[in-house]
């Protein structure tokens, strides 16, 4: 059960409705899960969603490495309101349907291009260790380029907040969302 307070519009501090309109009006075209949360703190919401505008939209990533590295971080933290929407996202994006079943069930996926698997291999590296060897930012680099490597350092750290947030507020997936989990926990 979600430990958000029941959402009303009408309720809304005229902070928080400009948040709200701004994230009605952008890309995301919603406020739900964990930025409903945000809401909470209209200060916190405005400049997480603009970080989240810029990691979601606006990196040098190409989509299919940008959805690859969030579907590491929903797997990390079994997170299923991330992993039910980019997920399909991913798959969209190009990244092969094995690859996403793999990083779903937590076994190392067989990668077809090399830039994908440097974006995992950095991804699952600094979330289990809390750090990149040499060798392993180097691959980074050479597949997506310095900015492309703070690009995803920021969208590895972007989606953990947005994990963190599903988690504390108990946030459960929309509507339809299968159990991604439920066999891999």
């Amino acid at each position: 059960m979600s430990r958000l307070p029941d959402f009303d519009v009408s309720a809304l501090t005229p902070a928080q409705l400009r948040v709200y309109q701004t994230l009605l009006a952008g890309p995301r075209r919603s406020a739900d899960g964990p930025l409903r949360a945000w809401l909470l703190s209209p200060e916190f919401a405005d400049r997480a969603q603009s970080l989240g505008l810029i990691c979601r939209f606006g990196s040098s990533l190409a989509p299919r490495l940008s959805e690859l590295a969030i579907l590491v971080v929903a797997a990390h933290w079994k997170s299923e309101f991330e992993w039910c929407g980019h997920s399909q996202i991913a798959l969209a994006a190009g990244l092969p349907s094995s690859v996403i079943e793999a990083i779903r069930v937590g076994v190392a996926p067989t990668f077809g291009k090399p830039d994908e698997a440097a974006v995992y291999a950095f991804a699952r590296e600094l979330l289990l260790q809390r750090a990149v060897t040499e060798a392993t930012f180097e691959a980074a680099v050479e597949h997506v380029g310095k900015v492309g490597v703070v690009d995803l350092t920021g969208i590895l750290g972007y989606y953990t907040l947005i994990a963190m947030t599903i988690a504390v507020f108990d946030i459960p997936p929309p509507p339809g969302c299968l159990d991604a989990f439920s066999a891999t926990s």
